[in-house]
């Protein structure tokens, strides 16, 4: 599944480590997240969408999936 936590995180300054930290996972999770080699469960969906203050639909794009 494709997402714009990268690109988030770019803009913002963030680290992966300290994405990783603030949603509570690995750093290796995040890597996997942008990679698209893991699809976040919805509770972690929601987590990182908070975090960046959006909704989970502009944070992950399920344009792919319909």
């Amino acid at each position: 599944m494709k997402t714009r936590i990268q690109e988030l995180r770019k803009e913002r300054k963030i680290s992966q480590e300290e994405l990783a930290l603030a949603v509570g996972v690995t750093r290796q999770t995040i890597t996997s997240l942008e990679c698209e080699k893991y699809t976040a469960s919805l509770a972690l969906a929601y987590k990182i969408a908070k975090y960046f203050g959006m909704t989970i639909e502009e944070v992950f794009l399920f344009d792919d999936l319909i």
